[in-house]
């Protein structure tokens, strides 16, 4: 196991396995070019590791120019990759090589392409370490491939990750924070706040209510609480991108919790593409939205029990009850649909003594 800056990364690729890849490519390159003398155009900064092995394989002559693509006139970028920086040699009726250390989307390998259209050479052909089939987005043909990869992020043999990591002989892939975090859900009444209580210390995770998280931003008067209260003085919605920011500071603020259960967040399903997208940038996702089912008149009895001692008004009034577990099920209908497609989506009965419902869900937990 390695640490670069921020992010954790595990052994994926041997030097072994990647020296036996580069052995299998520069055979098949000796073979194709004998006594045709290429030109191979080293793409930088990743491929000069492979490049050097290809190189030193290659048993005819040859001439190397190290290039990178470039967008620049003058001194300010004119936002279009229109040169190949480093391309000194003529290339015309040239047989070229092409050397990548890793093909994904082939992006790049359209504008190189582009690019040397207007070389006339005789022929162009592809050569890359690491091939991702699973991001590849053009119709190239690779002509070389050291290996294909599933497409995860990786490092080492001259791909970095915020410019480390290429030094390194064997390939890292980043690894997966081991996170439990669940979505907590239930219509008003259901009981999660009693749950999460008992939920956060059996399993160690951080409790995170929406709620709360307003109330806390807006009461210290945080920048985004600050934010947050412009938009509910007006009487408007909080923007969803506020809110992430302050789930988000809720997460950064315990860098080695086991996992998170979020209360109250998403709502919709902008809210839960924004968490995934928050939970991708910190290398984790969500394992399990958890749903308490618990039948309305169940529901609504409980409210007005609580609504003798909690002294709230929407839980003294029948109609204002049956009004908010009629938006519950409206909000939640879409979002349910939204996890069953991940199968992310586990509904457990909410009916029982508190320890019966934690031991339900403790079994999809311990399933997970």
């Amino acid at each position: 196991m390695i640490q670069l800056h921020d992010l954790r990364f595990e052994p994926f690729i041997s030097e072994g396995k990647i020296n036996t890849a580069i052995d299998a490519m520069s055979d098949k390159i000796n073979q194709d070019y004998n006594g045709k003398n290429p030109v191979f155009l080293v793409v930088l900064n990743g491929a000069f590791m492979v490049a050097s092995e290809i190189i030193k394989r290659f048993d005819g002559d040859c001439e190397v120019a190290f290039v990178k693509l470039g967008s620049y006139q003058g001194t300010a970028t004119t936002g279009n990759v229109d040169t190949l920086l480093g391309l000194n040699i003529s290339l015309q009726d040239r047989y070229v090589v092409i050397i990548e250390d890793i093909v994904d989307t082939g992006i790049t390998l359209e504008e190189i392409y582009r690019i040397l259209e207007k070389e006339n050479s005789t022929d162009v052909r592809i050569a890359t370490l690491f091939f991702k089939p699973e991001a590849y987005q053009k119709n190239f043909r690779i002509n070389y491939i050291g290996m294909e990869i599933p497409n995860n992020f990786i490092v080492g043999y001259g791909l970095d990750y915020n410019g480390l990591g290429r030094n390194l002989t064997q390939i890292y892939k980043l690894k997966k924070e081991n996170m439990t975090n669940l979505v907590l859900f239930g219509p008003p009444g259901a009981g999660k706040g009693t749950q999460a209580n008992f939920l956060k210390d059996k399993y160690k995770l951080v409790h995170i209510s929406t709620g709360d998280v307003f109330r806390y931003n807006i009461k210290n008067e945080t920048s985004l609480g600050l934010h947050a209260k412009s938009f509910m003085d007006q009487g408007q919605l909080v923007p969803d991108n506020v809110t992430i920011e302050m789930l988000g500071a809720e997460v950064d603020k315990n860098p080695g919790a086991n996992g998170f259960i979020f209360d109250g967040f998403p709502r919709t399903v902008a809210q839960a593409e924004a968490l995934s997208e928050l939970l991708k940038e910190k290398n984790t996702e969500v394992a399990a939205m958890i749903a308490l089912e618990v039948d309305d008149e169940v529901l609504v009895e409980r409210l007005l029990e609580r609504g003798k001692t909690s002294g709230r008004n929407d839980d003294a009034d029948e109609d204002i009850i049956r009004n908010r577990i009629h938006v519950y099920y409206e909000e939640t209908a879409i979002l349910k649909q939204f996890y069953l497609k991940e199968n992310k989506y586990y509904g457990v009965d909410g009916v029982g003594t508190i320890s019966e419902i934690t031991e339900r869900i403790s079994r999809v937990i311990d399933s997970l």
